[in-house]
């Protein structure tokens, strides 16, 4: 893409596109698609997949900036069907003690994938060329699909009913998640802030990686030791089993990560930086699934409208993801890449004490407002 587009600002401007179309979409998907179960929207999730595979397709015949932002958008819809079918499953299906643990094992897979993803497409892009990456894409997606047909052969109501979409209005959305905002921020407030994390790893740490590689070849696994501790911390907290205290456990190992992220900007040598890379990755790694725990705990006492929140949680990464890329490139242009992750670092630390501080033993829902948005 910026090989087509010629520069590393448009390209970034493209990709962001996707999470301004994923915030849309979080606007719009729970209601517009109120009626559906977690499995018809897996189900939508593969479906365009495989057109946002086929998008990619074309773009190597026609490197147009439009067919660059349709994809985009594309995949902005393709990843919060993901995340709203994922969520309603953990929250439907799941027990309460044991969905911390599933949230560990979706993320150990998720983060494999992250390994696996960018190593096979290089190798594919440099033997068999461009073309063949957005085909071996689609084709992975439909062993998946098989695969999940073949371990799922339970008939459900989605098979046997055509489940009509419903009208949608944004005003009204952004109204009930006035309402949850009020009584869910601190939860919100974590994920916004590990978004914006895992955003300044992906801009300005990758330009940092790079840098570091300059200067010895273990600089180049920077990222990567970021990406792994979810693999076999996942296993750990399955294990684990956490059920209670989730909230302050999740914004304790926050503190942690920002404080390793201050030290991080502050000094050391390659190997410090590589070990406080490493355990940045794994303080978020525990906070992250606490949180979806959370999260599920909610949505199931939300009943049938569930969504709302799903939309209004997801809101706040596509915010994160949006904000992220370009306040940590303003301020690495200030003062460097490195401590861009100490000034992020402070704001983490700042956040994490206030919300350690001010968060409720429980979260409250309006259950009766709640009961009445059905009508």
């Amino acid at each position: 893409m910026q090989t087509a587009l010629g520069s590393s600002l448009i390209m970034g401007l493209v990709f962001s596109f996707s999470s301004v179309i994923g915030f849309l979409s979080d606007l719009i998907i729970p209601q517009l698609l109120r009626g559906f179960k977690s499995r018809k929207l897996i189900l939508l999730g593969i479906g365009v997949s495989l057109v946002f595979s086929g998008v990619l397709l074309w773009t190597t015949s026609w490197p147009w900036i439009l067919l660059f932002l349709v994809a985009m958008a594309v995949w902005g819809v393709y990843y919060e069907l993901l995340g709203f079918g994922s969520s309603q499953f953990v929250s439907d299906a799941v027990p309460l003690r044991s969905r911390s643990g599933v949230w560990a094992t979706i993320g150990v897979f998720r983060c494999l994938a992250y390994f696996i993803g960018p190593i096979l497409g290089s190798w594919l892009a440099i033997s068999k060329g461009n073309s063949v990456v957005p085909v071996v894409a689609a084709a992975s997606v439909c062993v998946g699909y098989l695969i999940w047909l073949l371990t799922n052969k339970r008939e459900t109501d989605f098979e046997k009913t055509v489940i009509p979409m419903e009208k949608f209005n944004i005003r009204e959305e952004l109204g009930y998640w006035k309402v949850l905002f009020e009584h869910v921020w601190p939860v919100l407030a974590i994920s916004m802030m590990m978004g914006l994390i895992d955003a300044t790893y992906w801009t300005t740490g990758a330009v940092l990686s790079d840098n570091l590689a300059k200067n010895g070849l273990f600089g180049i696994l920077f990222l990567p030791l970021y990406m792994l501790p979810p693999v076999f911390l996942g296993v750990v907290l399955t294990k684990w089993g956490v059920y209670k205290g989730k909230k302050k456990m999740a914004e304790a190992f926050l503190l942690l990560s920002g404080v390793l992220l201050l030290c991080l900007g502050f000094g050391g040598n390659l190997f410090i930086m590589l070990l406080l890379s490493f355990l940045i990755g794994a303080s978020l790694s525990v906070s992250a699934p606490m949180t979806d725990a959370v999260y599920s705990d909610i949505l199931a006492r939300m009943g049938k409208e569930k969504k709302h929140m799903v939309g209004l949680s997801s809101s706040m990464l596509n915010i994160a993801y949006i904000i992220g890329p370009i306040m940590a490139g303003f301020i690495a242009g200030m003062v460097g890449e490195r401590m861009t992750f100490a000034v992020v670092g402070g704001v983490t630390v700042v956040v994490a004490i206030v919300l350690l501080i001010v968060t409720p033993k429980k979260l409250r829902l309006p259950q009766a407002e709640i009961a009445e948005w059905k009508d």
